[in-house]
């Protein structure tokens, strides 16, 4: 199946009772189909992906820049992150590696792992369309957004159909005059 364009919406670092997660969106905005895919991680690693989306300079590198870094001495580099699979609430990841011979490589990962390393690349992060038909939800500002443009034409249009005469009111005459 093709995949899609993702972009990380929103990380959730959650504590106690309240779950972690991560919120992946369809890249393009402007759809008005576009989907939000979220996936349950740990707080652990919603920090790691936080870290990445925002790094704090002077902070002491975390596993996911280790391995940034290991790539990049072997002369690979990372490619893209793809969320490839979901089984019930799991879902499976693959980071497309660069070798130093120019040979492309999938490596399996946890998605959480796997968007922390896309972060620190700055590369794309893809769904597989199965995994959105299974695990995606509509995205309900696209939504709102779409169902306020259509009220704001509606009424556009009933502004450009007035007439005068839809202005003309009769006054009825005053008691006892």
């Amino acid at each position: 199946m093709p995949l899609r364009k993702m972009d990380i919406q929103s990380v959730v670092v959650g504590g106690g009772p309240v779950a972690s997660l991560v919120v992946l969106r369809t890249h393009d905005n402007r759809d008005a189909a576009a989907l939000q895919l979220p996936i349950r991680i740990g707080s652990v690693e919603a920090t790691a992906i936080s870290m990445g989306v925002t790094p704090r300079p002077g902070s002491r590198p975390m596993t996911h820049d280790l391995l940034s870094s290991t790539i990049s001495a072997l002369g690979g580099r990372c490619l893209s992150v793809r969320i490839m699979a979901v089984q019930g609430t799991t879902f499976f990841a693959q980071v497309e590696l660069m070798t130093a011979a120019g040979e492309r490589t999938y490596v399996d990962a946890r998605p959480s792992d796997a968007l922390a390393l896309a972060v620190r690349e700055g590369v794309a992060v893809y769904a597989d369309e199965s995994v959105l038909e299974t695990a995606a939800l509509p995205d309900f500002r696209g939504v709102e957004r779409d169902e306020r443009a259509h009220e704001l034409e509606e009424f556009h249009e009933f502004v450009e159909n007035l007439s005068p005469e839809d202005f003309n009111v009769t006054h009825g005459e005053k008691d006892g005059e």
